[in-house]
């Protein structure tokens, strides 16, 4: 995705100094009026990212040298009256803060890369910002933790990644893996806060201790319902970093926003999640990835319908054919006609859907296609579900079977909560 140019506009850096001023804290809200929001829902006071409080963490960042870790979703949105001047209605976070004078000596890009265009598990690329001229250092590649070396040269680190609330999104191991090589190397890290488009409930199988990866680091849900920023201080204080210190931790909250909240995403936070829908899909569909079952990859309603050439076609009214495109230059069942459903209208889900890999299972002229076991234990986080599901245990039943774990998980939850 294209961003704006390097920022020019006088009036605007005249803007973000006049509300630059105030006193940071680790968790407390700023009193800043607000700037820009972006809900679908209608609530008293506009919701504002942390990015856009900047009375709160640039006197953080003065006079140091700084490290981002960023991509496409890190970005500050603009004041009505610059807006208004415009057709995008923000600017990249590191634009600002240049802008402002702050010593960015470079910028961390995990899964996706630092502008959001490489494919879902192709390596990202160690490289210059063509933008800014800034080094990018890759977390998708050679090394996905921050190294001593990349970091000595650094006094705080910016994280700021739009997450979507689901285990094996690897937003969040990448930022494990920065809290842990912060803590490491004695440098504070401050977190900028987003909304979690799928906070509003818990559900799925939780990580079991023997089949963590990068695609869950930890025994949570898999959906844990929590901003990043809550997220954060859980694995700090739960003491989740393979460090014998936490990380010097700072958590810029949100305003305005609670855990009930529609959001809407202004900007697609991977390439195969285009939309409001495929985001609350994603949780649901996300596990056809341990699948040979293609859930819309190679389409333009990615993780909005599922479907594949060996599924049986009596049952099924809607097919389609996977073609490389943005974000997915080999897709599953590639050139393949492929009968599944298209799930594009399906209302707002508030919980962790098995009944369409159930499905896909039952209708599957050749059961043996359906599940690659390696795949599928990484992103259920437990080797249950599958053999759950080739036994031919309903849904109820399978997720009953979740429930100790998500309580006990809700109580521990509990005390990292920013917000109602």
């Amino acid at each position: 995705m294209a961003f704006l140019n390097c920022l020019k506009s006088t009036f605007f850096i005249w803007f973000l100094l006049l509300v630059a001023c105030g006193n940071p804290s680790k968790t407390k809200k700023s009193t800043a009026e607000p700037i820009m929001a972006v809900s679908d829902t209608i609530i008293e006071k506009p919701i504002i990212v942390a990015a856009n409080r900047i009375n709160a963490y640039l006197p953080l960042l003065r006079d140091k040298k700084v490290g981002v870790i960023g991509n496409q979703t890190t970005i500050i949105f603009k004041s009505p009256s610059e807006d208004s001047k415009a057709s995008i209605p923000y600017i990249h976070l590191v634009d600002s803060l240049l802008a402002l004078h702050i010593d960015i000596k470079k910028v961390f890009a995990p899964e996706h890369g630092f502008r959001g265009v490489v494919d879902a598990g192709e390596k990202v690329k160690d490289g210059v910002d063509s933008k800014t001229g800034l080094p990018l250092i890759s977390l998708y590649g050679k090394n996905r933790k921050p190294t001593a070396e990349q970091l000595k040269d650094i006094d705080v680190v910016l994280f700021d990644i739009q997450d979507v609330g689901v285990r094996f999104y690897t937003y969040i191991a990448t930022l494990q893996l920065v809290m842990e090589a912060c803590a490491e190397q004695n440098i504070p890290l401050i977190v900028l806060d987003r909304p979690n488009p799928n906070a509003h409930y818990i559900d799925g199988p939780t990580m079991e201790k023997a089949h963590t990866s990068f695609l869950g680091m930890t025994q949570i849900p898999l959906v844990y319902g929590m901003t990043i920023g809550e997220y954060a201080q859980m694995i700090n204080e739960e003491k989740w970093i393979e460090s014998s210190k936490k990380a010097d931790l700072t958590v810029i909250p949100l305003e305005n926003w609670t855990h009930e909240s529609e959001y809407s995403l202004p900007v697609r936070p991977s390439p195969n999640l285009p939309s409001d829908i495929s985001i609350n899909l994603y949780p649901s569909l996300g596990l056809f990835e341990g699948t040979n079952v293609n859930a819309g990859r190679g389409t333009e309603i990615q993780f909005q319908c599922y479907g594949a050439s060996f599924l049986d076609s009596t049952q099924y009214s809607f097919k389609y054919t996977p073609k490389p495109n943005f974000g997915s230059k080999t897709p599953k069942e590639n050139g393949k006609i492929c009968f599944g459903k298209d799930l594009s209208e399906i209302p707002r889900m508030n919980e962790v859907s098995l009944q369409w890999v159930i499905d896909a299972y039952v209708n599957s002229e050749d059961k043996s296609k359906v599940f690659n076991k390696s795949g599928f234990t990484k992103h259920a986080g437990t080797e249950k579900l599958q053999e759950q599901i080739e036994s031919g245990l309903p849904e109820e039943t399978i997720k009953e079977s979740w429930q100790a774990d998500l309580t006990k998980f809700k109580e521990v939850r509990k005390k990292y909560l920013l917000y109602p």
